[in-house]
């Protein structure tokens, strides 16, 4: 029963855009109910152990963003108090998805549970994938179009850049299965299928920021494989790139214009516009140093550029505008624990079944698409994107958690240190010398 308790929220938070306001409760939208129905879930089944109820990684700052959004909050009251309705909304919309991490850290799901909601997570991104190649297909392939990108269930056609990062945030967990040969065949293939999915899902977004994120994390999973898989791949994308759908290449020759004398190279439009946007927060942030305020960024870049109302393209510019240096550092601190939570998940991984291993390189390169899809667009605070990644991120500690007390790990701990030809052993093969170079061991 539990089970579908947590179960549920993985189905419909993405496709929440879907579902009116007014479900079973007059004036409670989808995600308040949802939020309610898991609370409601801490408090059955099995108590947690001991080594389940210790402090997580992101616990700390986490709670120190929302109060840097909270101080975001009064700072723009202080501003400007006539649009206090719309803040106190922008204020919930920015911390109701984060604290989804606490909830299913806490979920009270067993090892088997806890999987079986992680391939729940996957399997719902493959879904909202297959809508976004549906759109693609509707749409056809024969020139590109800036009304007609797939957006899967995210809602209007502004939101493809986001979709296309949240298809590429889930596309390394299951590129990570299928490139695990010990797992069982029809599982590689179901992994490979659905990856194969998020690729067109990613592809029909037209989102160039998102094929990036994709080839990078899938270039690194072949390294990881072998240096003769990583080439082969890369002879393969140069060789099939020609047999893309034209409106993916329109999409990304875009991206550089040759002057008509055959002179430099100017960007897009698209590109070149955030260039000045960002330019353009560096004066707000000069001229008010502790942030304009949240939400408040679009409201102040027209006195700084020439584009009125535009979002920031960056979430750390946007963070940093808004809430001045102490957001920064807030969003800062929560990507450098975020990045400790993986790299513990692969050490700890390392004593234990070759699945767990998969999983944490799966969700090491998660994270790191999670960070680069905000480095040119600010999906960060988009609830619909984001908030089967909190899940996710929850799921994956408790998995590692309750792993590593079977393996008898200190949590948070390796249980022994990695040596240096074992983390890098392409690079050991051009080094023999790197095998006598042994990490140090942990304080």
């Amino acid at each position: 029963m539990t089970r579908l308790l947590f179960a549920i929220p993985i189905i419909l938070l993405p496709f929440a855009y879907y579902f009116p306001v007014n479900i079973v409760v007059p004036g409670m939208n989808l995600t308040n109910l949802l939020l309610i129905l898991l609370v409601c879930g801490l408090f059955f089944g099995r108590h947690d152990p001991a080594h389940l109820a210790v402090r997580g990684f992101l616990g700390a700052p986490l709670f120190g963003l929302f109060a840097v959004l909270l101080l975001g909050f009064v700072i723009a009251q202080w501003h400007d108090l006539s649009h206090v309705d719309d803040d106190l909304v922008s204020l919930k919309n920015a911390i109701v998805y984060p604290p989804l991490y606490f909830i299913y850290r806490r979920c009270r799901q067993d090892l088997r549970g806890t999987r079986q909601l992680i391939v729940l997570v996957l399997v719902i991104a493959v879904i909202a994938g297959m809508q976004a190649v549906y759109q693609g297909i509707q749409f056809g392939f024969s020139a590109y179009s800036g009304l007609q990108r797939a957006v899967g269930p995210f809602g209007g056609i502004k939101q493809a850049n986001r979709a296309g990062v949240f298809f590429a945030m889930f596309l390394p967990m299951l590129v990570a299965v299928a490139l695990q040969f010990r797992h069982r065949r029809l599982v590689r293939l179901a992994a490979i299928a659905g990856a194969v999915i998020l690729v067109m899902a990613i592809l029909f977004t037209y989102s160039r920021q998102s094929y990036l994120i994709a080839l990078f994390a899938i270039m690194v999973l072949l390294l990881r494989r072998s240096l003769a898989a990583a080439v082969l791949a890369a002879l393969l994308i140069i060789t099939c790139a020609s047999v893309l759908p034209p409106s993916v290449i329109d999409r990304i020759q875009e991206t550089g214009q040759v002057e008509a004398g055959g002179g430099a190279v100017e960007l897009d439009t698209s590109t070149t516009s955030r260039f000045e946007i960002w330019m353009g927060a560096r004066e707000m942030l000069r001229d008010h140093p502790m942030g304009v305020g949240l939400d408040r960024f679009p409201k102040y870049i027209g006195q700084y550029t020439s584009r009125p109302r535009v979002d920031a393209h960056n979430a750390f510019v946007l963070i940093l505008a808004e809430c001045g240096p102490l957001g920064l550092m807030a969003m800062l601190w929560l990507f450098w624990r975020m990045w400790l939570l993986a790299r513990w998940l692969r050490r700890s991984a390392g004593t234990t079944r070759p699945e767990a291993s998969t999983l944490a390189i799966g969700f090491t390169l998660t994270v790191v698409s999670m960070a680069l899809g905000n480095l040119y667009g600010s999906p960060f605070f988009q609830g619909l994107i984001m908030a089967n990644f909190w899940i996710l991120c929850g799921l994956m500690e408790r998995y590692g958690a309750i792993k590593a007390h079977a393996a008898k790990i200190a949590y948070g701990m390796p249980a022994v240190p990695i040596p240096m030809f074992q983390r890098f052993p392409l690079v050991a093969r051009a080094l023999p010398g790197l095998a006598m170079i042994r990490k140090p061991p942990l304080p």
